[in-house]
C-alpha cells in the first residue's frame, strides 16, 4: 500500500488503509494494533486438525523459513490459514454487508440483469441501461454512477460506454467519450500445483467423507454450524522471499490438505481415493502485463482476455524458483511419514528446462484477476486517487480492477477495504485517522 501511494495513488498508504480494514473485520481473537475486533467481516484461524500442518511448519523451519503466528502482522513465514468464516459458515461480503442492509428503503437489487452502458449527459455520468427479462430498463442516478463489475466487467462496460483506449474503440465502432488505457494493466497472481501422495491413513478428512459420515456432518453443519463440513480442507499458507533484499514476498505456498480427486466413498459401493496433498507455489508481483480487450459492441459478447503470462522472462524464473524451493520443503525429514510419491509434476520433471515447459503446460491463476482500471496521477490510470474516472463527471469504479498493482496477498480483503474507505470518499466524509 506505501507502494500504491509512492505511484500517485494518494490517500492508499498503508498508515491509512489499515483503520479500514480494522473497521471491517470481526477478528476471532479481538482487536489489536492491526486487526479489528467489532467489524461485520467475520474472520478466524483454519479449524483443521491435521499433523500435517505441523509437519508442514517444521519442515518450513528446516528449510531457513520462518513461522509466523499471524501472517496478517508478520508477512514473511509459514503461518496458519485465516478464512473469512462466522460460526462455522461462510462470512461472505453478501453476509457481512449485503445482507443487514436488504430492509433498506433506498436498497434496491435488480437480479438477472445485465448492465449495457452507462448513460451520459455530455462528459457527466446519468445512469445506467440494463436488460432484464427481455426489456431495456434504465437507471437514472441522482448524484453519480459507481461501477462494481470486477477486473474484467468494470473495463468491459466503460469501453461499451466510450471510455477507454481510442484506437481499439474505434474498431469496434464505438465513439471515443475519454481516451484513457482501461484494461490495459490486467495482472493476477499466477501459480503451479505440486502433488505427492499420502501413503499412511494418517488423514482424518478422508474418513470423514465416507457417504454416511458426511451425510450426517453436513445436517451438523447446517443445522449448527459445527463438526467437519465446517472445516475447510487446508490450513496454512506461507509468504516467502526469494531473495532478503526484497522489500516484500514474492511467493506465496498455499498447501492443499487433500488431491484433486477427493471424492465421497462408501465400502462395498465406491473405493476410498488414494490420499494425498500438495503445493502450489504462486507468483505475487508479476511483471508481465495482460489486457482486456472488447470482442464486439454487443455487451452480450464476453471481452477478450489476454493475459500474457510469462511475456516477461523473469516471471518465469520466479516460479521455477518456487517450484524449486516446494521440492526442497516437502523432501524435509518432518515430512518423511506423510510423504509419498510426487505425481505432479513427477521425479522425471528436473532441469530448468523441464521445470520451465511443465509450468507453461499446467500454470493457473489464483484467481484474483486486478488493476484493469488502476488508479493514480499518471498516464497509466484510469482513475483518479478518489476512485473517480478521468475526464468524466459523476463515475466511480470500486473494484480490483482499482488497484494499481497485485497486492503480496489474496484480494479479498483488500477489495473489502477499499469499498468501505471509497463509502467516506462518496459520503463526503473525512478519512479515519491514519494508524500510528
Amino acid at each position: 500500500y506505501d507502494r500504491w501511494a509512492q505511484k500517485g495513488a494518494l490517500g492508499w498508504s498503508f498508515a491509512e488503509v489499515l483503520p479500514y480494514f480494522k473497521r471491517c473485520e470481526g477478528w476471532e481473537g479481538g482487536e489489536n494494533a492491526i486487526r479489528g475486533g467489532a467489524g461485520p467481516l467475520g474472520t478466524q484461524y483454519a479449524k483443521t486438525r491435521d499433523p500435517l500442518y505441523e509437519a508442514w511448519i517444521e519442515a518450513g523451519k528446516a528449510s531457513g523459513y520462518p513461522f509466523t503466528e499471524d501472517y496478517n502482522v508478520v508477512a514473511e513465514g509459514f503461518g496458519r490459514s485465516q478464512y473469512t468464516i462466522r460460526n462455522g459458515r461462510r462470512c461472505s461480503s453478501a453476509v457481512a454487508f449485503l445482507r443487514p442492509a436488504e430492509g433498506r428503503a433506498n436498497l434496491t437489487v435488480a437480479v438477472r440483469a445485465l448492465t449495457t452502458r452507462v448513460l451520459f449527459a455530455g462528459t457527466r455520468a446519468t445512469g445506467v441501461e440494463y436488460l432484464q427479462g427481455g426489456r431495456t430498463v434504465r437507471a437514472e442516478a441522482a448524484r453519480e454512477v459507481i461501477l462494481c463489475g470486477g477486473a474484467f466487467n468494470s473495463p468491459q462496460l466503460l469501453m461499451l460506454s466510450g471510455i477507454g483506449p481510442a484506437e481499439h474503440l474505434r474498431s469496434m465502432g464505438i465513439e471515443c467519450r475519454a481516451d484513457l488505457p482501461v484494461g490495459r494493466n490486467l495482472q493476477d497472481h499466477l501459480a503451479a500445483m505440486l502433488l505427492w501422495t499420502r501413503p499412511r491413513n494418517t488423514s482424518q478428512f478422508r474418513d470423514s467423507m465416507r457417504f454416511d459420515r458426511m451425510a450426517l456432518a453436513m445436517v451438523q453443519a447446517y443445522l449448527f454450524g459445527t463438526g467437519p463440513a465446517t472445516v475447510v480442507p487446508g490450513g496454512l499458507h506461507a509468504f516467502i522471499k526469494t531473495r532478503p533484499e526484497l522489500a516484500a514476498p514474492d511467493i506465496e505456498f498455499l498447501f492443499r490438505g487433500i488431491p484433486p480427486h477427493a471424492h465421497m466413498w462408501f465400502p462395498g459401493i465406491r473405493n476410498a481415493y488414494t490420499d494425498g496433498f500438495g503445493m502450489r507455489p504462486a507468483l505475487l508481483h508479476p511483471e508481465s502485463r495482460g489486457e482486456l480487450l472488447l470482442r464486439s459492441a454487443d455487451p452480450r459478447d464476453p471481452p477478450r482476455i489476454l493475459y500474457n503470462f510469462f511475456s516477461a522472462p523473469s516471471d518465469l524464473a520466479a516460479l521455477r524458483d518456487g517450484v524449486k524451493r516446494v521440492r526442497e520443503v516437502v523432501n524435509q525429514p518432518q515430512l518423511a511419514p506423510y510423504r509419498g510419491v510426487e505425481t505432479a509434476p513427477g521425479p522425471a520433471v528436473k532441469t530448468d528446462a523441464e521445470i520451465d515447459q511443465w509450468l507453461r503446460n499446467t500454470v493457473q491463476t489464483v484467481d484474483h484477476p486486478a488493476c484493469t482500471c488502476p488508479m493514480g496521477n499518471g498516464p497509466d490510470a484510469v482513475l483518479d486517487p478518489e476512485l473517480r474516472v478521468r475526464g468524466i463527471e459523476r463515475l466511480r469504479v470500486i473494484d480490483a480492477s482499482a488497484m494499481p498493482d497485485m497486492v503480496s496477498a489474496h484480494i479479498n480483503a483488500c477489495v473489502i477495504m477499499m469499498a468501505d474507505r471509497a463509502s467516506d470518499l462518496i459520503r463526503g466524509r473525512p478519512s479515519l485517522a491514519q494508524a500510528a
